[in-house]
């Protein structure tokens, strides 16, 4: 899905309604929706790279966990550093 096609046009308003009418302000089904809202997206130009958007969640959100528990600032900065390189690895890559 590109952003200046009709599908795009249709979407985007869908997800707008979605996410400020119908969540009801509710915090967590609003992340929900825009992650699964994400995949959609992503997965409407080709579904083979979701598995690649699916990694890169599951590393940023189990980092974002340990980072939430640790308290040592220098392995805070590891955890944050392992996170960056894996994300500009797959931009590297791709």
């Amino acid at each position: 899905m590109l952003f200046n096609s009709i599908d795009f046009a249709i979407f985007l308003p869908i997800m707008f309604i979605l996410y400020w009418f119908i969540t009801n302000k509710n915090l967590k089904l609003q992340n929900l929706l825009i992650v699964v809202a994400s995949y959609v997206f992503y997965g409407w130009w080709d579904w083979r790279f979701l598995s690649l958007i699916l990694f890169s969640t599951v590393i940023d959100y189990s980092i974002g966990l340990k980072l939430l528990k640790e308290e040592s600032i220098s392995k805070r900065k590891i955890l944050l550093w392992i996170s960056i390189c894996v994300n500009l690895g797959f931009l590297g890559f791709f």
